[in-house]
């Protein structure tokens, strides 16, 4: 398997971001982490392992980004305004500079064909990639989520501030009439996953809210409850984006 390591200067964040990039071509994954989480997590935890197979035939080519949420939602001490200020400019890394690079190095390893990205990730990296994938339509045709949360309330309460509305999604898309985001979703690949084990209370309440708006929107997703035995843990994590993937492969 190609894999590459890139170290590049961020001028929406004022630092370095790292990633990595797996495999030499075929349709574009952007991962994200879980909380806190590194660029080589997905790796280190098997993910990369359970997608081997797609990735060696030139079917997947994937890239596992950095996040920054200890400046964000972890960030202790800083306003909550504050937060989303560093939020909005980690959405303008992601969205400005790190998916054009990802769509054109993918462009040229596979012959000049332009592809729509899938955004994928576990916990937190399935909030980064639900909003990432709602906020920015335009890039993505694919979505992976596993064992999310998919509103703000988690870390500002009930009353979310206003300037977190934006980046929440059980919020913008419950009120959300745009067909030129609505269109696109429509005509998208959607899978929604979460167990009804440990530690996943709180997904399976919002993963069933995010069903209902979905629904309400005439946007079809799959949108799954697993088991009472399936945790909020890699191990089920493996099971599933192996499940959901050979889904979107066919």
């Amino acid at each position: 398997m190609n894999v590459t390591y890139h170290n590049v200067y961020s001028s929406s964040l004022n630092r370095n971001m790292e990633y990595k990039v797996y495999g030499h071509q075929g349709k574009p994954v952007l991962v994200f982490p879980t909380s806190c989480g590194r660029f080589y997590q997905y790796e280190d935890c098997g993910m990369i392992g359970e997608l081997a197979p797609y990735i060696e035939q030139g079917r997947l080519q994937v890239w596992t980004c950095d996040s920054i949420d200890e400046e964000t939602f972890y960030a202790d001490g800083r306003s909550a305004d504050e937060r989303m200020k560093r939020h909005d400019q980690y959405d303008a890394y992601i969205s400005r500079e790190l998916i054009p690079s990802i769509l054109e190095q993918s462009k040229a390893n596979n012959d000049g064909h332009a592809q729509k990205l899938l955004a994928t990730g576990c916990s937190l990296g399935a909030y980064h990639s639900a909003n990432v994938f709602f906020r920015h339509p335009q890039y993505f045709d694919s979505l992976i989520a596993l064992s999310g949360l998919y509103s703000m309330n988690r870390f500002f309460g009930e009353h979310i501030p206003a300037s977190s509305y934006f980046h929440s999604p059980l919020h913008y898309l419950s009120n959300l009439e745009d067909e030129a985001y609505l269109t696109p979703y429509r005509n998208s690949r959607i899978f929604v996953c979460t167990g009804q084990g440990a530690y996943e209370d709180l997904m399976r309440t919002e993963t069933q809210k995010l069903k209902e708006v979905l629904h309400s929107k005439h946007v079809p997703a799959t949108v799954d409850f697993w088991g009472h035995d399936v945790s909020h843990d890699w191990h089920w994590w493996r099971k599933q984006i192996r499940h959901y993937m050979d889904q979107l492969m066919g």
